[in-house]
């Protein structure tokens, strides 16, 4: 699975648009994966939310991930889940997903980076790089010198996350980042198309410089 641009949403982020509409806007800007993050639903309306977004994710061609909850992924057929430090351990994730789906975990340091490619980690999500609007209980952020010391040190591929935008994507990237996981920098924006859009070509210019700026 490509990580260039990982969209990260869940209805809080809404605002007056639906979750679909803001789903397809993100894929069709150029969104390579996507993830529902929800909170305070129950498993029944995650799972019915879930499988609007995987039937939406399955049409593009893109990656779809489910935040924290397994059994919704499982149930939901997504490509994969991703875990807190606090939320499933990957030996149970993997029996209850299998082994031909994704599991990525957070972390925060590198101890926990480490950790988690030994458990089995297929991806990380590291951070908060920069201070984040989007989560109220984020951690304080690492910065770039921590984010450069886990890419050297992983060899799974490293999703940088909290408040990456098109300004600061690129020392995110070249710090050895794989792809940036946003929600405000493309949610956020009044047009959701044109922010991803721009976005996207930002990373590619970066990540595939022999491409073109086409």
């Amino acid at each position: 699975m490509r990580y260039d641009l990982y969209a990260v949403i869940g209805r809080e982020f809404c605002r007056d648009k639906d979750l679909d509409s803001m789903v397809s806007e993100a894929i069709e800007g150029g969104a390579d994966v996507v993830q529902l993050r929800e909170k305070d639903i129950t498993v029944e309306e995650y799972i019915r939310l879930g499988k609007k977004i995987r039937e939406i994710t399955r049409r593009a061609g893109v990656g779809f991930i489910i935040n924290d909850c397994v059994d919704v992924a499982a149930a939901v057929d997504a490509d994969g889940v991703h875990l807190g430090q606090d939320d499933t351990p990957i030996s149970m994730a993997r029996k209850i997903m299998g082994y031909d789906r994704i599991i990525g975990i957070s972390a925060h340091n590198l101890s926990q980076a480490l950790e988690a490619q030994e458990a089995g980690a297929d991806y990380l999500g590291v951070g908060p790089v920069f201070p984040t609007p989007s989560k109220d209980d984020a951690s304080a952020p690492i910065g770039i010198p921590a984010l450069r010391e886990i890419c050297d040190r992983v060899t799974i591929p490293v999703v940088a996350i909290g408040g990456i935008n098109a300004g600061n994507a690129e020392e995110v990237l070249k710090a050895g980042a794989s792809g940036v996981a946003v929600i405000s920098a493309i949610f956020g924006a009044g047009d959701i198309i044109r922010a991803a859009a721009e976005l996207k070509k930002r990373i590619s210019i970066i990540k595939y410089p022999e491409a073109g700026n086409e």
